[in-house]
């Protein structure tokens, strides 16, 4: 779940064409009672909310919007982020059944994947470096990937055959694969495979009375198109679930993030 290396980013330009999609709906009640009277996205990590340093770094990506999929103490997202951050536009769409499960939140920002989008878990502290990675990736629809991690049952594997995801989930295990790895919770969907990915959501949430995570429609996505995979083994990150993963955050993970990124 967190990693460290010693590698710079490099500046980095995002396609004009390339939103954003945050989704900082959840309730998140893991970090209660940290979470009872705030968004965990807006948990501060070395004295700014975490928010605060993904809409940075998107920002710093060359990123022109991007949208914030809301619920959970929505009225606190919108005035800490506010309408616009530097040059990048900043868009909400509400989802009101934010107690449910995360397919519900993603399929809300459907409207904004008929277009090259990055998804993104609102609960990462990650360096710059990944942006870099996954914009200029060559393939369409891609998602980041760390080999070097331990499986606790927590995380959300990715199992890959070639340059290729085959199948993921925390309980999902395909017959064959090559590699492993944990995902970081981002994904940048491709044009022609966001309207797919739409109706896998309606599909599982159909199926789940809307109560599944967006990763089981991700998974029938990879299916069904070519989904490639990008490695960010050794880089410093972590998810923030719990409060020893926000003690860690702040302790280990975020020195690693500054001297990488110089701020």
């Amino acid at each position: 779940m967190t990693s460290s290396g010693p590698r710079r980013t490099l500046p980095i330009e995002a396609d004009p064409g390339v939103k954003a999609i945050i989704l900082a709906a959840g309730v998140a009640r893991r970090l209660a009672p940290l979470t009872d009277r705030t968004h965990k996205c807006l948990l501060e990590i070395g004295g700014r909310p975490l928010l605060s340093r993904m809409l940075g770094a998107l920002e710093g990506a060359g990123v022109k919007e991007t949208v914030l999929v809301v619920g959970h103490f929505a009225d606190q997202v919108r005035a800490t982020a506010g309408d616009k951050l530097g040059a990048m536009r900043l868009r909400y769409v509400e989802n009101r059944d934010y107690t449910r499960g995360s397919a519900l939140s993603l399929y809300a920002a459907r409207a904004h994947l008929g277009e090259p989008a990055l998804v993104m878990d609102a609960d990462v502290l990650f360096p710059r470096e990944f942006l870099r990675r996954l914009v200029e990736t060559p393939h369409p629809s891609a998602f980041l990937v760390d080999h070097g991690f331990q499986d606790t049952g927590e995380e959300v594997k990715y199992y890959t055959r070639g340059d290729r995801v085959i199948a993921l989930g925390k309980k999902v295990v395909p017959e064959s694969w090559e590699q492993v790895g944990e995902g970081i919770g981002f994904f940048k969907c491709g044009a022609e495979a966001g309207p797919e990915l739409v109706r896998r959501l309606e599909q599982v949430i159909r199926e789940g009375d809307g109560l599944n995570e967006y990763e089981d429609a991700l998974h029938l996505l990879v299916g069904e198109r070519h989904v490639g995979w990008v490695d960010v083994t050794g880089l410093p990150w972590t998810e923030i679930d719990f409060a020893e993963d926000l003690r860690r955050a702040r302790d280990e993970v975020l020195p690693h993030v500054v001297r990488l990124d110089g701020a």
